[in-house]
C-alpha cells in the first residue's frame, strides 16, 4: 500500500513539474516590454498555479487568432488596436469573453481550468488589475519578446 502511495506522488509530481509554465519570471523581463502605440492597448492572459486541470493547457485565442496557451504558473501578453475584442479557448468547450480595450489601457485576463464532460476546460475572465499585478510577478512568462531593432 505504502509503494502505491509513493508512486502515485511521484507521478503526481512529474506531471506538475512538466506541465506548468517554464520561462523566467516577471521581474526579469519586464523591462524588456515595449512602449504601447499611441492607439494600442495591452492585454495580459495570466494562470496561477494549481492542481486542478494541469493537463488542461489549451491555446487562447484573441479574435480567432491563436496568441498563446494557458498554461500553470505562466502569463503572456499581446497589444492590440483599442476597439471590441474576443478572447476564447476550446477543448471540448469553448469559452468566450468579449471585452473593450481603450487606448493606453491594460487589461488582464485569468485563465482557470474547470470541469467539462470529458475532459477540462478554460474558463476566461477579466480580473481586477491590483490582484492580476500581483500574481502575474510570481509567474513565468510564456511569450515571446520583440526582438532588439538595430
Amino acid at each position: 500500500m505504502k509503494t502505491r502511495f509513493t508512486m502515485a506522488a511521484l507521478i503526481a509530481a512529474s506531471i506538475l513539474a512538466t506541465g506548468c509554465a517554464g520561462g523566467p519570471q516577471y521581474a526579469v523581463v519586464a523591462s524588456s516590454f515595449p512602449p504601447l502605440a499611441a492607439d494600442e492597448g495591452r492585454i495580459f492572459f495570466f494562470r496561477s498555479s494549481s492542481l486542478l486541470g494541469v493537463a488542461t493547457q489549451a491555446p487562447i485565442r484573441l479574435d480567432d487568432v491563436i496568441v498563446g496557451a494557458s498554461r500553470p504558473r505562466g502569463f503572456f501578453y499581446v497589444d492590440r488596436p483599442a476597439g471590441s475584442h474576443v478572447a476564447s479557448a476550446s477543448t471540448e468547450i469553448k469559452t468566450t469573453l468579449s471585452f473593450t480595450l481603450d487606448a493606453g489601457e491594460t487589461k488582464y485576463i485569468r485563465t482557470s481550468p474547470g470541469f467539462g464532460f470529458v475532459m477540462g476546460r478554460i474558463v476566461l475572465e477579466l480580473e481586477d488589475p491590483q490582484k492580476a499585478q500581483a500574481e502575474i510577478k510570481k509567474l513565468s512568462f510564456t511569450g515571446s519578446l520583440p526582438l532588439d531593432e538595430e
